[in-house]
C-alpha cells in the first residue's frame, strides 16, 4: 500500500514535477489519479529501476509542496 494518496489537483502537480525530473518518462503512460497509487509505484519502480522506498519519498516529497517547482 502507498504511502501516499492523491487528490485530483495533486496528483496534477506531482505529475507534473515527476515529468519534469525524469524527462524519459514523457511516453509511458503512467496513471497519475486517485486511488491508483499503488499502481504508479509499481509502474515508476519498474521504469525508474529503483525500489519502492524511493518512489515513494520522491513523490512524498512532491506532495510536500505542491506549489512550488522542487521536486
Amino acid at each position: 500500500m502507498a504511502s501516499f494518496t492523491f487528490t485530483p489537483e495533486t496528483a496534477q502537480r506531482v505529475k507534473i514535477k515527476v515529468l519534469r525530473k525524469y524527462r524519459e518518462l514523457a511516453k509511458e503512460n503512467l496513471s497519475f489519479a486517485p486511488g491508483n497509487e499503488d499502481q504508479l509505484v509499481d509502474q515508476l519502480t519498474q521504469l525508474l529501476k529503483r525500489d519502492v522506498r524511493y518512489v515513494e519519498f520522491t513523490i512524498n516529497k512532491a506532495l510536500a509542496d505542491p506549489d512550488g517547482n522542487r521536486l
